[in-house]
């Protein structure tokens, strides 16, 4: 199918559309695409068959490639063709199997996926001289590379392994304060009835005890064996995690360099014409970082798509000094933007969705 769109088109490409922009060689894979790899409202991107170690973090810059960069900082090439071993603390570059030509009017952003984030694996996409990580400019022509750093536990990742996700867009389509507090009207977006909707819903922290013995989240233990990033429920959480459970006074102390899986106050959904992505509060507010992972599908949460309402799984990390949570205190903001067209499926609907109507859950690694 053709794709063109209406200047006053403006929004993210569905599922239907991605498939058709790689149809239209807007998309480049070095081999087809796996099942479920299209998402309701973006694309998994999948690793190549090097990881180049490097000595540091980087951006290209104008004018610079990443590949250039690479022969400057790299320390040693790791096959991923039977599989390799990414080592805490360590930085690493993966050329991915989908490089890009873009349209002049289509951009795109990627995100580390949900289960990548809840594993506390550091990951960002890289293009050509770029000045920004995760962004991709309208028109670009070029290879992706992932920049992958584990931050708790070693990882085994092999070719086609899929941590990243990238999302294409046509135009802007953020719901301001406004329109956003329409679609709450009409589609009751999330279960606050003191929501705050400037810049985006506002979303609070749960220390109050979600599940079973007052449990609030986990504490990631250190020194743990791998984790198999392709690997479904083969791992024993406790072999993993530290249960936390509530306080009578509702609030936590983060320790310095710490990562924690939590769970938002509010249960929030995503209607089948938008899509979503948490962004961080105010970064003056406290000495933590949260959520690494923030795109949210259509028919996240939904009704429609088996959802009644589901919590925002809060990937958290602290920083140099301890800092305290307390119960409902706001650490991020959800910002919905419109679909181009509902997708073919929503989250949740057959795709092999595993959050789908969640309340605090690890990533799909851990048995339940």
């Amino acid at each position: 199918m053709a794709l063109t769109f209406a200047v006053e088109e403006k929004g993210i490409l569905p599922d239907h559309l991605i498939a058709a922009l790689a149809e239209n060689g807007g998309i480049l894979p070095s081999s087809d695409f796996v099942p479920e790899q299209i998402q309701p409202a973006s694309l998994d991107l999948r690793l190549g068959e090097i990881a180049y170690r490097v000595r540091a973090s980087f951006l290209p810059g104008p004018r610079t490639t990443v590949a250039a960069r690479i022969d400057q900082l790299k320390l040693h090439e790791v096959s991923l063709s039977d599989g390799a071993v990414l080592e805490t603390g360590c930085v690493y570059i993966v050329p991915l199997l989908e490089s890009l030509a873009l349209p002049e009017d289509i951009s795109a952003a990627a995100n580390p996926k949900s289960s990548t984030g809840r594993l506390d694996v550091f990951t960002r996409v890289i293009a050509d001289e770029t000045r920004g990580f995760d962004r991709v400019k309208a028109g670009y022509h070029g290879p992706l590379y992932a920049e992958i750093s584990p931050r708790t536990f070693p990882v085994l990742v092999r070719e086609g392994s899929r941590l990243s996700q990238i999302r294409f867009r046509h135009g802007q389509a953020v719901l301001d304060t406004a329109a956003l507090s329409a679609l709450h009207a009409r589609e009751r977006l999330v279960d606050s009835d003191d929501a705050n909707f400037s810049g985006g819903i506002s979303v609070g922290v749960d220390l109050s005890g979600l599940g079973p013995g007052g449990l609030v989240g986990y504490r990631a233990k250190r020194h743990t064996g791998l984790i198999d990033v392709d690997r479904r429920a083969g791992y024993a959480v406790l072999d993993y995690w530290e249960p936390i459970m509530a306080r009578p006074d509702k609030s936590l102390v983060l320790d310095p360099n710490e990562f924690y899986i939590l769970a938002s106050k509010e249960a929030v959904q995503v209607p089948p014409d938008y899509a979503a992505e948490m962004v961080p509060f105010d970064p003056l507010v406290g000495e933590f970082r949260v959520h690494y992972a923030g795109f949210f599908d259509p028919g996240f949460g939904y009704a429609g798509a088996g959802g009644k309402g589901a919590r925002a799984v809060l990937e958290v990390r602290s920083r140099e000094v301890p800092f305290i949570l307390e119960h409902g205190q706001i650490v991020g903001r959800l910002v919905y933007e419109k679909v181009l067209a509902p997708p073919k499926k929503l989250y949740g609907q057959s795709i092999g969705s595993n959050y789908q109507a969640q309340s605090l859950k690890l990533s799909k690694h851990f048995k339940s």
